[in-house]
């Protein structure tokens, strides 16, 4: 038997031996020296290169809401996509721990977690890649024997699978790895074919796929657990999962030979751990251990004891398990800066974080900001493997504690609104939807949790009904979205990229759309740019000619025209044949895709490879898009200079029209420092200093102090672009020059002095989510006609909102008092029609919710033991219902329940206290709503 690897200080350790020890044993591997033992194992015996886990939010994939598995980062490789100057195209071996999500999309585990001790919606991802180097021998063997003989795993408790084949879409078993497992000296019993939905992975609807070998664990061991391999049992589970990438699935479903084989493997951090510290649930593994002993010391909650289902009486250890979960989720995204909030993946962090609230409060009765005091924990846990989270600690904190704040009002309201709703039914078995969909619409509940929520009292929900509801609001969402996530151009797919490599034709020549100057008048001057057609491209096919009329790709030797990428949008513009000045060919979009760029163009004439073409750009959309991106950087430097350095760029966009920024901030930005920060911008563009740009080593280019970088892989060598410092100075050994102005990574267009800017003017500033606000810029003559124009500066619009303000303040004061004296001579005929009722229901006119409240006040104060609701009918159909119950008065009836029953009934919404509350809806019967509001209110008042 071979002698086993020495992974942890020297030495290999067995599961058998570690379950004898247990956890607290100082010989016991901690989860770090087993993530660590990990990438040593591929780096050093195998020569992998180890990648640093990218951010939890995903690099332009807008199919995607979360990482979710360690190959995302990785897609530009499998696609081929990749740029040729990049680092990431020279990988080949690769070894890393990445980040994942999931909790959103295709990959949701959010509504699994706590009812079991396995799943999670953040996870590590150990994972090795190949990148057409090695294939399914050696990534079995590496498997194997690290698992057997690094981490000392007993050959007897694994399982492998494989794919059993299928005959519908021509594929055969794979009996390649079949034979693999049985050279590694693996039982044949224990080698198990299993079908597509097991062992057939697959990237997508289209794209990258292959088979798949996995390795399960068997927890208790000695007996032939092979029935139990992907069945959900706990006690057999799967480890590792080793996918094949040799096919790619076509957009009319068929699979088509790769041209290069990879290898993309996956082993979950924390089952691998529970694993080798001889754990039957991750949950007792130090990964956790220490969050829950937080959670115990934080609530006053009673230990943790990992029951589960009945066993768990009042769902406690359910609780610990979905906070110790979930708490690591909100950590690891605020860090990589995703916030909660209302959309994407925004608002699948704010369930996350809603929901751990509830299980926090509700059922371990901790106090307010709990959750925060938790983060401590976490980064005790996770910091060593992600840094970020120590950096980042307080903002994550604060975060934290100010969506707790507001969610905890929200849930005392909601839940009071379920136990009213249920105590109006005589035997209540279903819960009504209509007041569901209100609770997640009014008071933003997640749709699992108020399921969750009736579960506990043993009643059912109509899912269906509110997932069509939730359907429907998402359909909403969708198609207001699309305009802003709409993508256009034509993008080359892997074999066409694979062919174009295969016969040898060079990426294209980019270069020349850096070459403009500035000519003896002031005006820039952009250079001649002629090429040759390499090839065209139509219906995921390369082709030599392409007839008349017809829409296509052509790609070049060389171009002038800047391809969308890093925030920028891509060149106007068109080209014509030399030899056919006449015909023009208007450039429609320009995308770039393993280096070769691509103009999507409408032909006017036949258009042949080897045509000469001459290139003409819209000179006044690139100059306008030149302007915008150079702005974009004086501001990312100007805000880190008036806000703070923890003012980091979380996004940007430039067009020719204006520039969107994305930051984030601390605290809500003020008037004067939108003020100040524009005054820096115009300090720096008046200065006129010289842009200076050069292609620099890109380990050399991240040593410089003061470098703005953001979250996306860049081109080595590396362009730096540097205002007004030359770029020896900022790489000088030791300089602090880059922190006193702007200087980024940065491939796009820009201009050759500050001064060709003019004038940069901040038209909009809002709050994207809790700590991210969205800036709009514009440059140029739109700046300085902006005083002539709607457009203006943001603080000036402040400045001019605060007046108006005051003024409207004034004009508001005349209303009421108007209003007050109406409302007075309304209220007293209801108190006339009304003497000593204790409920008062009746219909009025009134122009205004404003006006209803103030007669519903005024009956109030007339009667002051009377509860009051009012109802005006608009000629729209609206309808306007305000209410008004005593104080104090022992009656079970609360405003807001009784205002959300009623307007719900309208299909609408409403709000507001125990005391007062008002809201709107919709009907055409005024006498059923009426009658609605009368039982109601006399059912809560017996």
């Amino acid at each position: 038997m071979a002698a086993p690897l020495k992974l942890f200080g020297g030495r290999a350790v067995s599961v058998s031996a570690l379950r004898r020890r247990g956890l607290c044993s100082s010989s016991a591997p901690n989860s770090a020296a087993i993530r660590r033992a990990f990438l040593r194992y591929f780096q050093e015996k195998h020569g992998h290169r180890h990648v640093p886990s990218s951010s939890v939010r995903p690099r332009g994939d807008p199919s995607l809401l979360f990482v979710n598995a360690g190959m995302n980062q990785f897609k530009p490789m499998f696609l081929g996509t990749v740029d040729p100057r990049s680092d990431m195209a020279q990988y080949r071996r690769v070894a890393n721990s990445q980040k994942c999500v999931r909790a959103g999309g295709k990959h949701n585990d959010l509504e699994d977690v706590g009812r079991d001790v396995y799943h999670h919606t953040f996870f590590e991802m150990l994972g090795n890649w190949s990148f057409g180097d090695y294939f399914k021998e050696e990534a079995c063997s590496m498997a194997w024997e690290l698992l057997t003989r690094g981490y000392g795993i007993p050959a007897h408790r694994l399982y492998v699978t494989y794919f059993g084949g299928d005959p519908a879409l021509g594929l055969s078993p794979d009996r390649e790895t079949q034979e693999i497992w049985l050279s590694l000296g693996v039982p044949p019993a224990r080698i198990l074919p299993f079908g597509l939905r097991e062992n057939f992975w697959e990237m997508g609807e289209t794209g990258p796929c292959g088979p798949c070998t996995e390795i399960h664990y068997d927890h208790l061991g000695g007996r032939d657990a092979a029935s139990l391999v992907n069945r959900d049992c706990p006690d057999v589970v799967e480890i590792w999962n080793l996918v094949f990438m040799q096919y790619n699935r076509e957009t009319d479903g068929s699979l088509r030979l790769l041209p290069q084989r990879h290898v993309d493997t996956g082993m979950g951090l924390e089952r691998l751990v529970s694993v080798l510290q001889g754990k039957r649930s991750n949950y007792d593994t130090d990964l956790f251990s220490p969050i829950l002993e937080a959670i115990m010391k934080g609530s006053g909650a009673p230990r943790y004891r990992g029951l589960l289902g009945k066993e768990d009486a009042g769902h406690t250890d359910m609780a610990y398990r979905v906070v110790a979960d979930h708490i690591r989720t909100l950590c690891v995204c605020i860090a990589d800066g995703v916030y909660p909030g209302m959309s994407g993946t925004e608002l699948v962090l704010r369930r996350i974080l809603r929901r751990a609230v509830r299980f926090s409060s509700e059922i371990l009765r901790a106090p307010p900001h709990f959750l925060s005091s938790l983060v401590p924990s976490v980064v005790d846990v996770l910091g060593e493997a992600f840094p970020e989270l120590e950096r980042e600690k307080s903002q994550i904190m604060n975060i934290l504690n100010e969506n707790e704040e507001a969610f905890l009002a929200s849930l005392q309201r909601g839940r009071r609104i379920i136990e009213r709703t249920l105590q109006q039914e005589e035997e209540p078995q279903t819960f009504p939807v209509g007041v569901a969909w209100s609770l997640h619409r009014n008071l933003g509940f997640p749709l699992d949790l108020i399921g969750l929520m009736l579960e506990e009292r043993g009643i059912s929900l109509d899912k269906a009904a509110l997932d069509h509801l939730a359907a429907e609001e998402a359909e909403r969402k969708m198609k207001n979205q699309q305009a802003d996530e709409a993508q256009t151009g034509l993008e080359l797919d892997v074999h066409s990229l694979a062919e174009l490599q295969r016969r040898g034709v060079p990426c294209t020549n980019d270069s020349p759309k850096y070459d403009y100057t500035l000519g003896a008048d002031g005006k820039y001057v952009f250079g001649p740019c002629r090429a040759t057609v390499l090839t065209l491209y139509k219906d995921h096919s390369l082709h030599c000619e392409i007839a008349a009329g017809q829409r296509c790709g052509v790609v070049l030797d060389r171009t002038c025209f800047y391809a969308e990428q890093g925030g920028q949008s891509c060149d106007q513009g068109y080209f014509v044949r030399e030899e056919q000045q006449e015909a023009l060919f208007p450039v429609e979009s320009v995308q770039v895709a393993g280096g070769y760029v691509i103009h999507e163009v409408t032909t006017a004439e036949v258009l042949r490879v080897g045509d000469r073409v001459a290139l003409y750009l819209d000179e006044a959309h690139r100059l306008a898009c030149m302007q915008k991106h150079s702005a974009t950087h004086l501001l990312n430097f100007a805000l880190r200079r008036v806000l703070g350095e923890n003012t980091e760029q979380r996004g940007s966009h430039v067009t020719a029209e204006r520039l969107r920024f994305d930051a984030s901030v601390t605290a809500p930005v003020r008037m004067e420092q939108l003020q100040e920060v524009e005054q820096t911008l115009q300090d720096v563009i008046s200065q006129d200093g010289e842009i200076h740009t050069a292609l620099v080593p890109l380990a050399e280019a991240k040593c410089v102090r003061g470098l703005r970088t953001v979250d996306e892989p860049y081109p080595n060598p590396v362009r730096v672009v540097s205002v007004a410092l030359p770029i020896q100075e900022a790489m000088r050994p030791g300089s602090q020059a880059a922190l006193q102005t702007s200087v980024e990574l940065c491939c796009g267009t820009h201009l050759l002095t500050t001064g060709a800017i003019q004038d940069v003017v901040i038209v909009s500033e809002r709050p994207l989510a809790k700590g991210i606000t969205r800036l709009i810029a514009v440059t140029g003559e739109e700046a300085k006609q902006s005083v002539d124009s709607a457009t203006m500066p943001q603080w000036q619009r402040k400045e001019l909102q605060a007046r108006l303000k005051a003024l409207q303040r004034a004009a508001n004061t005349n209303i009421r008092k108007l209003e007050l004296q109406q409302a007075a001579v309304r209220a007293q005929g209801l108190l006339k029609k009304h003497s000593q009722c204790s409920l008062i229901i009746e219909e009025v006119s009134a122009e205004s919710l404003s006006m209803l409240v103030k007669v519903v006040n005024q009956v109030s104060d007339g009667a002051p033991g009377a509860a009051v609701m009012l109802l005006s009918k608009q000629d729209s159909g609206k309808v306007f219902c305000a209410c008004q119950v005593p104080k104090g008065s022992g009656s079970e009836l609360s405003a807001a329940e009784w205002a959300t029953a009623v307007c719900s009934a309208m299909g609408g919404n409403a709000g507001g206290s125990d005391v007062v509350a008002k809201g709107t809806g919709t009907t055409d019967s005024l006498e059923r709503v009426l009658q609605t509001a009368q039982n109601f209110a006399q059912k809560m008042s017996r």
